[in-house]
């Protein structure tokens, strides 16, 4: 496997955790009130969907690319886990940035589209190398 794929999934883990810590952060600015929000513009809903997005999709793009880094060597693989890295980053800096949930922003909406093509791609590279 190597050092670049490797520093890409550590990053992706990196990022969970800075996301999770950030919900954390918000539920101690407000305290004791909601910590369940439903307003789609409250920060720690906000705070929270970032976290979430990110704990659904990062952990099955990094075991495929193991997977895939497990039955070739190929430049691909590489080239599959910075690409991944750089749609959920830009996933969550687009959904942080964001005013609301209730609204779309470029870079969320590349982070997502990404995320999807990516994913794919790199699921169909662990079938196509066996």
């Amino acid at each position: 496997m190597s050092t670049l794929t490797i520093v890409s999934m550590a990053l992706m883990g990196i990022l969970i955790f800075l996301l999770g810590a950030n919900v954390t952060r918000h539920r101690a600015i407000r305290g004791g009130g909601n910590q369940a929000p439903t307003d789609p513009a409250d920060p720690l809903l906000i705070a929270i969907r970032a976290h979430g997005n990110a704990a659904e999709y990062i952990p099955t793009m990094i075991v495929l690319l193991l997977v895939c880094s497990t039955l070739t060597d190929s430049w691909l693989v590489d080239a599959l886990a910075v690409a991944a890295l750089f749609v959920r980053t830009t996933h969550a800096v687009g959904m942080l940035t964001s005013k609301s949930m209730a609204s779309h922003g470029p870079l969320r909406d590349i982070g997502a589209l990404g995320t999807y093509i990516v994913g794919i791609t790199i699921g169909i590279t662990a079938i196509a190398t066996i």
